[in-house]
């Protein structure tokens, strides 16, 4: 019950700095570089206030990502700063707890934070990606009038399965075209079992047409779809996998893709070894104040990044394995995360 109670008073003490440090890394991020884009599309594209909404809310998944570790380290940090400058380890480890029993429900924490992490950079972030750059591209740029989805693409047999074409007039959705099958043939696509789908922007769907064949005029060879890929920070991993499988088959590299796979896993579970570091960091015989933890914070947040973007560059270049140069910096985080728990438990 002691054990239990020590628990909740060490997590109670993680919480409001792990939230305080999300709000301000994700300001930070904001600040520094997204609201000049925005600014800039408004100016340049005449993007409108609405237009511009959506695509800050589309680009929040990613940022937030990124802030999950940072916000780990800075919490571990303010809470052991605060517990150890009041004394309160040393009372713990007085009363006979190892100061690994202490740690215990932090690391637990930022274990589950890593994984939810992980959840979160497969699901939200990629979906979050497609559609930011589908308003950017499109709604701003205005550099397309058609979108053509398919699950499963086959460029040898030039064929496309569960096909979704959507059409746009004057920024608005206009048609949408939906069928089982397409088929490249004598110089156009043609539509197996669909349907289309007439909108209106205030009514939504305003009529609906069956069809067993029709050719459209889309004017793109499977040859050229099979480069239009989407950027590999638009993939899940399991589309990641599908791309590297054609790109080996054509003898192409696949350095980048796997980069960004192992990328998925490492910058999550950064959370977990930021916080093997932020504890014993925070741990000092006086207490230290939020502004030091927020700029020991930066310090190593700035040492881990600069690595990752070295050993990344390397391995996307094909200089590195790829597994090894995403995984170096945690390597590193664990290492050092040992080395300061030994020492504050000895």
């Amino acid at each position: 019950m002691r054990l239990r109670l020590l628990d909740r008073y060490v997590l109670s003490e993680l919480l409001y700095p792990f939230i305080f440090g999300i709000a301000s890394f994700s300001s930070i991020f904001i600040a520094s570089s997204m609201l000049f884009k925005l600014t800039q599309y408004m100016t340049k594209y005449g993007a409108s206030g609405e237009t511009i909404a959506r695509l800050f809310m589309y680009s929040l998944p990613e940022v937030v990502n990124y802030t999950f570790p940072m916000s780990m380290l800075l919490a571990s940090l303010m809470a052991f700063g605060k517990l150890s400058g009041s004394s309160e380890i040393v009372a713990m480890k007085s009363g006979g707890i190892s100061y690994y029993r202490i740690v215990a429900p932090v690391l637990i924490v930022a274990f589950f934070v890593s994984m939810f992490s992980v959840v979160w950079a497969e699901k939200v972030v990629p979906a979050a990606k497609v559609q930011y750059g589908r308003i950017l591209e499109y709604e701003i740029k205005k550099n397309t009038q058609r979108i053509t989805y398919a699950r499963r693409f086959d460029e040898e047999k030039g064929l496309m399965e569960n096909i979704t074409i959507e059409e746009f007039e004057k920024s608005h959705l206009a048609r949408i075209q939906t069928a089982k099958q397409a088929y490249w043939e004598n110089g156009s696509w043609r539509l197996e079992d669909g349907t289309v789908y007439t909108m209106n922007e205030a009514e939504g769907i305003k009529s609906t047409a069956k069809f067993k064949e029709q050719i459209i005029p889309l004017d793109v060879t499977p040859r050229e779809i099979s480069w239009e890929q989407k950027e590999p920070e638009e993939m899940t991993i399991r589309e990641l996998r599908e791309y590297i499988s054609v790109l080996e088959r054509q003898h192409q590299p696949t350095a980048r893709q796997w980069c960004e796979i192992y990328m998925r896993i490492s910058i999550p579970l950064a959370s977990f070894f930021f916080a093997m570091i932020g504890a014993p960091l925070g741990t000092q015989k006086q207490r230290t104040s939020s502004s030091i933890g927020l700029g020991i914070s930066i310090i190593v947040i700035f040492i881990y990044y600069a690595i990752m973007t070295l050993t990344t560059g390397l391995g996307k270049g094909g200089v590195m394995n790829p597994l090894l140069a995403c995984i170096i910096p945690n390597l590193i985080c664990l290492g050092a995360g040992v080395f300061l728990l030994q020492k504050k438990n000895a």
